[in-house]
């Protein structure tokens, strides 16, 4: 009777000790849970340059981040940086932010993106205004990533722009293009507009810069050999597009753009991306991430799925030529 005491003293007080253990278990989660709800989180926002489209992107990823509750000052502190067009800042900027441990960076622009992906493989990176994440090497493939990088693409609609510039430039016969020969995003666009113009018998005259400093003399070889100039979402020249617009306007060359913001400039017309709306994707993302519902490696890169043609009216005006009447319906005052 004694001996079949104490083994149910014994049992009973394994079962509190089970439930003990259960219930400090319970307790662990319930705080893991409440640090992750009271957590602020650190996120570095970098871009190569400071021109419209990125300065859109960036403006869209901060708002896309609020639609997933995420709000600078209350549970995000968000560290943006800028690299002025310095390759070697962007590295810095990069050390920077895995020195810091952010939880999540936000690459703008492809050399950025290439610049945060080369210092890290752990920390989450979500990139915008970049062209071809796979031809970049920042992902295995569009449908699924598999590396630490996803977000949103710019690839702008190259053969539409080109059929809308014939639209408008009917007597057209030389296309000139004019790039950064270091940006791989726009080697990417100039590859595809090439193509395109050989099939559509349209003669293109090349010239390359490899910075600002080279835009007006780029720009000046092509007067007297083309017709029309196309200029991909290119950083260097985005950036610099009234140093373009003086030469060409003077030499009555309209320029075709690659994305809609460098209208503003002057550039006469655009089938448009638009970089505040992929921004905004690109940014609820990232809340996603934050959030814990998805990792970048299961995250298929994000498209704009519509595009839009504009004609900027004053350039038009500038340069000389009458938008045809079926095209009108798609000029505007450009602000």
């Amino acid at each position: 009777m004694k001996l079949k005491k104490m083994k149910m003293v014994a049992c009973g007080l394994a079962m509190v000790l089970s439930l003990g253990l259960l219930a400090g278990c319970g307790g662990a989660k319930q705080t893991d849970k409440k640090e992750t709800k009271d957590k602020v989180f650190n996120v570095g926002i970098a871009q190569i340059v400071e021109h419209k489209a990125l300065d859109d992107s960036r403006r869209g990823f901060i708002d896309g981040l609020k639609k997933k509750g995420f709000v600078e000052g209350k549970n995000v502190k968000l560290d943006m940086q800028n690299a002025q067009g310095d390759q070697s800042n962007l590295q810095t900027i990069a050390n920077r932010f895995v020195s810091n441990k952010v939880d999540l960076i936000c690459a703008i622009a492809t050399p950025t993106a290439q610049a945060m992906a080369n210092a890290t493989k752990t920390i989450p990176i979500v990139g915008n205004a970049i062209t071809s994440f796979e031809t970049a090497k920042l992902v295995e493939s569009d449908k699924k990533p598999n590396t630490n990088v996803t977000g949103a693409n710019d690839m702008t609609p190259i053969k539409a722009q080109i059929d809308l510039a014939m639209k408008l430039l009917p007597q057209a016969k030389t296309m000139g293009i004019i790039y950064t020969s270091s940006e791989v995003n726009s080697q990417v666009q100039v590859g595809i507009a090439k193509a395109y113009a050989k099939e559509k018998n349209l003669k293109v005259e090349e010239v390359t810069v490899s910075n600002v400093n080279d835009i007006q003399q780029a720009a000046s070889s092509l007067i007297g050999k083309v017709d029309m100039i196309y200029v991909p979402t290119d950083n260097v020249l985005a950036s610099s597009m009234p140093t373009l617009i003086k030469v060409t306007n003077e030499a009555k060359i309209p320029v075709i753009a690659g994305e809609s913001s460098m209208l503003k400039s002057g550039a006469f017309c655009s089938v448009g991306i638009e970089f505040y709306e992929l921004g905004v994707v690109s940014g609820e993302m990232a809340g996603d991430i934050l959030l814990g519902k998805s990792k970048p490696q299961d995250m298929p890169i994000a498209s704009q799925k519509e595009y839009k043609d504009i004609i900027n009216k004053e350039a038009a005006t500038t340069l000389g030529i009458t938008i045809p009447t079926a095209l009108q319906k798609f000029a505007q005052d450009i602000k």
